[in-house]
């Protein structure tokens, strides 16, 4: 089958399309921006790429005729708190009229649980998308889940960050709502089982693990695994808006993320039709198992999509290409250059850089940094990196993003996405002479900016003069 796959950069998107090609099938996917797809050239030569934003207006015969099915992974909740809902339904509605003109026989669409009869703006948003697909020309088969526990999946990375960090945590009433957590892996088994299967057109399925949990009950869970100590206190006039600032300072999530899904925790989102189970013959994976599995990728480095990384994360929406050009008017510069002994383990080191490993120099201060950026509503170092030692045009990497990453060419370039009064680059690049230089580029925004240039001015020089030599030591 020749297959769309929209939302090909996300997390789900990601972990698909590998099990697509694995079962033969033909892919189209499609991106905002094709510098954006995170995956191996060896991947990307067997797939076709077509670059389309769904909110924009529609390109007439920008997708194949020849689509046999397609599945409808976008949504919108990460980037707005208060028009997201709008942006939804502009960009599923532009969805089916570019599916149209093609052969394509089936949409699948992955929603959320929505069975009460109260729902979140998040939910709602959800159920109206639904509904806009069944007008389309395809058949349609919806997959209607809970929260999604995975390596790299934003609820499972907030449960980690909340009880890794909080052996004391004081928390508001929602909490003790239930929900029902699925796994990763069933989730992409629901995916590809519901794929040409005819009883599930025009079809709307409940998915969801075996356990029905409370979030208190999930974060205990994930408690009991770690073996770590946590004592929870539930107070009842924490409002949605101290929830959200909470979440957001204390985990890796963004602060629009957190106010959504604050929104939406107050929901009860349990399954109630689950005939899907039985068509498809698929036995759920526990919460706990999930959370094991989840550890096993993350031990074995083999995470292989984060929500982090999604450019929702940061602070910018923009085409990553303009950036690839290091602007020389108009800016200030911090250059370093030092001569390899081993340019190899050099190389190795730049590729390493950020995350759990840090910033080879004074990190307390990188800490700082964060901290400050954070307050001030930045991303601060909450994303981390997703892999060790691997890194993709595109990546989050602490608050800065991948704009080129060619090991061939040994050159690294990164964008800041922290609040700054400006725009701030940082290159790494070894020439043929065995020279590592390292480049820090500002390009203030007006007096504010020069003068946060000059007061920085001292420390930049203690950090990035240690930064390059540990780089070349270690």
């Amino acid at each position: 089958m020749k297959i769309l796959l929209t939302g090909a950069n996300g997390y789900i998107g990601m972990r698909l399309l590998p099990l697509l090609l694995d079962q033969g099938h033909q892919v189209v996917c499609s991106v905002r921006d094709a510098n954006r797809l995170s995956i191996s050239e060896d991947l990307k030569k067997q797939i076709e790429i077509v670059v389309i934003d769904f909110l924009q207006e529609v390109r007439p015969d920008a997708l194949p005729k020849d689509i046999d099915a397609a599945y409808y992974l976008i949504h919108s909740m990460s980037s707005s708190t208060s028009d997201f809902d709008e942006k939804e339904e502009r960009a599923v509605k532009n969805f089916n009229t570019y599916l149209e003109p093609t052969n394509c026989k089936q949409v699948i669409y992955v929603g959320g649980i929505a069975n009460e009869q109260s729902l979140s703006k998040h939910l709602w948003s959800r159920k109206n998308v639904e509904n806009i697909l069944y007008q389309g020309s395809a058949a349609v088969t919806v997959l209607r889940a809970a929260i999604i526990v995975g390596s790299g999946s934003a609820s499972f990375e907030i449960i980690r960050d909340l009880c890794e960090k909080l052996p004391l945590m004081v928390t508001p009433r929602w909490v003790k709502t239930k929900c029902q957590p699925i796994a990763i892996r069933d989730v992409l088994n629901y995916l590809t089982g519901v794929l040409g299967n005819k009883e599930c057109y025009n079809e709307s399925f409940d998915i969801g693990g075996p356990d029905v949990l409370s979030y208190r009950e999930m974060m205990e869970g994930y408690a009991r695994f770690r073996k770590l100590n946590l004592t929870i206190v539930t107070l009842p006039f924490l409002s949605p808006k101290i929830s959200s600032y909470w979440l957001y300072f204390v985990t890796s999530t963004s602060y629009k993320l957190a106010l959504n899904l604050v929104d939406s925790m107050r929901i009860e989102v349990i399954t109630s039709d689950t005939r899907l189970k039985d068509i498809l013959k698929i036995e759920s994976i526990s919460y706990q198992k999930a959370i094991e599995l989840a550890f096993k990728k993350i031990k074995q480095n083999q995470v292989v999509s984060s929500w982090k990384d999604s450019m929702i994360s940061g602070r910018f929406r923009n085409d990553l290409k303009k950036y690839v050009e290091v602007p020389v008017n108009g800016c200030v510069k911090d250059k370093q250059s030092i001569v390899l002994k081993n340019p190899e383990k050099a190389l190795e080191n730049i590729w390493s850089i950020g995350g759990k490993r840090g910033w080879y120099y004074a990190n307390w201060l990188w800490r700082l940094r964060g901290a400050v950026d954070k307050l001030f509503g930045g991303v601060g170092l909450r994303r981390g990196r997703t892999n060790t030692n691997t890194i993709n045009e595109g990546d989050a990497l602490d608050f800065w993003r991948v704009i080129l990453a060619d090991k061939t060419q040994k050159r690294l370039l990164l964008f800041a996405e922290m609040r700054v009064p400006g725009e701030a680059w940082l290159e790494f690049k070894i020439d043929k002479d065995n020279v590592l230089h390292q480049t820090a580029t500002f390009r203030p925004k007006g007096l504010l900016g020069r003068a946060y240039w000059y007061i920085m001015l001292p420390f930049h020089y203690f950090i990035f003069d240690g930064m390059i030599k540990r780089i070349a030591q270690q």
